[in-house]
């Protein structure tokens, strides 16, 4: 991607290396198995209580690597960027975007959803309209998940901006409380319609972003649909476990994934991500 000369946002409160006090957190195995359950949709905060992360001494301690440091303006240039182009689609809609906190930080924190570790994954929690993010995540998708690239990762970062507009428009706590009412397959389709909508808005974003600024490279838009398709909860459970269980699917399939993510792309239109009035079948 080309960023050179692009801002950064101050909407970053960057809690790298300070101490997180005590935290109780389920780690759920290794940091893959972490990613796996974020990836399929698995609510961060939903991690069973087992074991106490005791205070961090690594606070004074704590020195950035120089990627550490590369990886973190990245962050915070790929979030101006969809600042940038969400509060104009929103303007032109007459309405306002109010953008999302983003908080950068090593090995556990707290959040507004409750605790988190590295091993959940980046997430949106929607109590205090912030992003959460562990920049080793993109290591992990780099190395375990084959889905590098800096397009591969301003897609993930855009993804939970999605999530921050679905809480604006309103989509996000409409479907929340619908999750309530019905059974857990039920739930779970709700669910992928709603990954499968802000995969439409990452590629929305992209869109603009791209008409605005010339960000996108040969060789980007493959990594995003790389890192889509590899993300898909078919793949990820075909590689877990060996077979797949479309009841239990939280994110959507790579088909589905790509699909949505290159809409997106294709048309940046942000009213023609409706991922709720599609059969479930056509999604």
């Amino acid at each position: 991607m080309r960023l050179d000369g692009r801002r950064s946002s101050d909407n970053v409160d960057d809690r790298r290396g300070s101490s997180a006090g005590k935290v109780s957190l389920g780690i759920g195995g290794t940091i893959i198995v972490g990613l796996i359950i974020w990836l399929m949709g698995g609510n961060p905060m939903n991690f069973v209580t087992q074991q106490a992360v005791e205070n961090m001494s690594e606070g004074q301690n704590y020195t950035p690597t120089a990627e550490e440091e590369e990886a973190a303006a990245f962050a915070k240039t790929i979030l101006a960027g969809t600042e940038d182009v969400w509060r104009e689609l929103f303007n032109q809609n007459g309405m306002r975007y109010t953008p999302p906190r983003m908080v950068l930080f090593s090995k556990v924190t707290q959040s507004g959803c409750g605790n988190a570790s590295a091993s959940t994954g980046p997430f949106y929690c929607p109590e205090d309209q912030t992003l959460y993010i562990d920049l080793s995540f993109f290591n992990q998708m780099k190395s375990q998940l084959n889905a590098g690239g800096d397009f591969a990762y301003a897609y993930v970062i855009a993804h939970e901006v999605g999530h921050h507009v679905q809480y604006l428009l309103g989509t996000l706590d409409k479907v929340h409380q619908q999750q309530q009412r019905v059974s857990q397959a039920e739930s779970n389709q709700l669910s992928v319609r709603l990954e499968l909508q802000a995969d439409f808005y990452a590629g929305v974003w992209a869109y603009h972003d791209n008409k605005d600024f010339n960000s996108l490279e040969d060789g980007d838009i493959e990594e995003g649909l790389n890192a889509a398709t590899q993300i898909g909860d078919d793949r990820l459970q075909m590689e877990a476990q060996g077979y797949t269980v479309p009841d239990s699917f939280n994110h959507g399939t790579s088909a589905q994934r790509t699909r949505w993510l290159k809409k997106g792309l294709q048309t940046g239109d942000m009213t023609d991500g409706d991922t709720f009035s599609v059969s479930y079948s056509q999604l």
